[in-house]
């Protein structure tokens, strides 16, 4: 096998380098503005893959770019919302993994879209719904719906962006739980049988650009203050929700 068959042997090389280049792109985009990295990417992703590769692929990609912000910030991550965010995630995987089929995504696309925009623009969540069972819940019903939609980050970036008003603890603890979610996601569409192996040479490229995405996006984050970050924040999750009913429009 000729190196050049390794690396493309799955994809043409203007696929394999626009991919590797919008990975790096998007998780600059998150590190820099705290979501939306990912919605995008896997907008890309649509485009240039055969469906049944995109969420799974999408996984993988997003679950290097999240675990390097999540280690590159990792002093800001509330370990306290991430302990319970995890048996949540744990059990959603779990039920999600026995109906691994296919869902209707125009009603999953507005549902999260709607869930997006109260969190940004609505009252605050109650305590309760804020508090350790709240972040479980959380956890299990985020996970299970990236299973089938892999457009659950802005949901979860909402979420968190409700319990931390600082940048840095809000950009980190979302890393940290999305890269948990991704592990999961990932371990349920491997024990399905879909051949990660073949797509090594991809997504480790994806991988590495996204942390070199990474780092660059956390530098501007330190001069962002935060009341531009919130602003920047709530803006670009709209925009994610806006399009999310979009294209739930286009579903139906």
């Amino acid at each position: 096998m000729t190196l050049f068959s390794l690396f493309f042997d799955q994809v043409s090389p203007h696929i394999f380098i626009l991919l590797v280049m919008v990975a790096g792109l998007t998780s600059f985009f998150t590190a820099s503005f705290g979501a939306g990295g990912g919605v995008m990417l896997l907008g890309v992703m649509a485009q240039v893959l055969p469906p049944q590769l995109i969420i799974p692929l999408h996984g993988v990609a997003q679950l290097g770019s999240n675990a390097g912000r999540a280690a590159m910030s990792w002093r800001h991550i509330d370990w306290k919302l991430i302990g319970a965010f995890l048996p949540g995630a744990i059990v959603g995987a779990l039920i999600g993994s026995f109906v691994l089929v296919s869902l209707p995504p125009a009603i999953m696309y507005l549902t999260i879209a709607l869930f997006i925009l109260y969190l940004c623009w609505g009252p605050k969540l109650p305590k309760m719904v804020l508090g350790t069972w709240g972040t479980v819940m959380a956890g299990a019903i985020t996970t299970f719906i990236t299973l089938f939609a892999g457009a659950t980050g802005p949901l979860v970036a909402a979420f968190v962006k409700q319990i931390h008003a600082d940048r840095f603890r809000t950009v980190a603890t979302f890393a940290a739980a999305m890269s948990l979610q991704h592990v999961l996601k990932v371990a349920v569409f491997e024990a399905a049988g879909f051949p990660l192996t073949a797509w090594l040479p991809l997504l480790v490229c994806m991988v590495l650009s996204g942390a070199v995405g990474t780092w660059v996006g956390l530098r501007l984050l330190k001069r962002m203050p935060d009341r531009y970050f919130h602003r920047i924040f709530n803006i670009v999750l709209t925009l994610m929700a806006l399009r999310l009913i979009w294209q739930s429009w286009v579903l139906l």
